[in-house]
């Protein structure tokens, strides 16, 4: 469990950037200490690890989830994310053009405008 632990935080930095990641993980408390592992060995050790999609995939997929469950928060972070993996500009915009149609339009409203502020403001690192 450990090592899976570990190999999740190496990814969740590569993904999210090694700054949030440390932050997220510094600042957890007695209240939420439990769940940032959690997260950090199944979702960033067990899924994003696994050898069946690219990241860059696993980011698309994210992006259109996170704008169905219309969670700006969230969305702000993957983009980021999404943008660390290789997605385009162009690339975000038509995966949330895609969700506007299945997922409904306010929610892709709300992720162009989340996307567009983190687009703007990256910077590779």
């Amino acid at each position: 469990m450990k090592e899976m632990y570990e190999r999740g935080l190496e990814i969740r930095k590569e993904v999210l950037g090694k700054e949030y990641v440390e932050s997220s993980i510094n600042n957890a408390t007695d209240f939420n200490r439990e769940l940032q592992e959690i997260v950090t060995t199944y979702c960033w050790g067990e899924i994003w690890n696994r050898e069946g999609l690219p990241k860059k995939t696993r980011s698309i997929i994210n992006l259109a989830m996170i704008t169905a469950l219309n969670r700006p928060h969230e969305l702000k972070l993957h983009v980021h994310g999404a943008l660390r993996n290789g997605l385009t500009e162009v690339e975000i915009k038509e995966v949330l053009l895609q969700t506007a149609i299945y997922c409904g339009v306010p929610a892709a409203i709300d992720s162009f405008r989340v996307a567009k502020e983190v687009i703007d403001n990256y910077q590779d690192e």
